[in-house]
């Protein structure tokens, strides 16, 4: 059985015309739907993270609710100077309870929003670790809404005996009355 030239052209047109629809099926069919697939793949995905996300803040509402009121009720006088007034007397505290040297206090006012401002304060104080550390605890654990922004500690000597702390911290101030 031997093959004529007329029937080997008609089987390579055939078979170019098929690589082309292959082709063309490819570009238009296979390849979108390919990447669509992936689309919606990375979708259920960032869904079922934002799901997970959402349950966990349903389990944890009844805490950042009451977090939410402690911050509402322990926020910074409306009164700019009665608030720097609550701040400063913390800081007093703070020192004479954590027996740190305080070095420097520069505080500032900073508007977030039209509904709180931040009273932000940075520190200079200096002391041994134990010093340093209970400084940041009573910072840490004041009634107040306040939270520390940042924290470097740096040594001033090579034994790491006497260090330098600077910390940036801030209260929050609301600007509408507290209910």
């Amino acid at each position: 059985m031997t093959m004529t030239n007329q029937s080997q052209q008609k089987i390579l047109k055939i078979v170019a015309v098929l690589c082309v629809c292959a082709l063309i099926g490819d570009r238009l069919v296979f390849s979108p739907l390919l990447s669509l697939w992936d689309d919606r793949s990375q979708q259920i995905q960032e869904l079922k993270k934002s799901v997970a996300k959402g349950t966990l803040l349903l389990e944890r509402e009844d805490a950042l609710t009451k977090q939410w009121s402690d911050m509402k009720n322990n926020a910074l006088p409306k009164e700019m100077s009665a608030a720097e007034n609550q701040v400063i007397k913390a800081i007093d505290r703070w020192v004479r309870d954590s027996r740190v040297n305080l070095v420097s206090i520069k505080p500032q006012w900073k508007r977030e929003d039209d509904a709180y401002q931040t009273f932000e304060c940075r520190a200079v104080a200096q002391g041994n670790m134990q010093t340093l550390a209970r400084f940041i605890y009573e910072l840490e654990q004041d009634e107040g809404a306040i939270k520390v922004e940042s924290l470097d500690i740096t040594s001033n000597d090579d034994k790491g005996s006497s260090l330098n702390m600077a910390v940036r911290f801030s209260g929050l101030q609301f600007s509408e009355v507290k209910k």
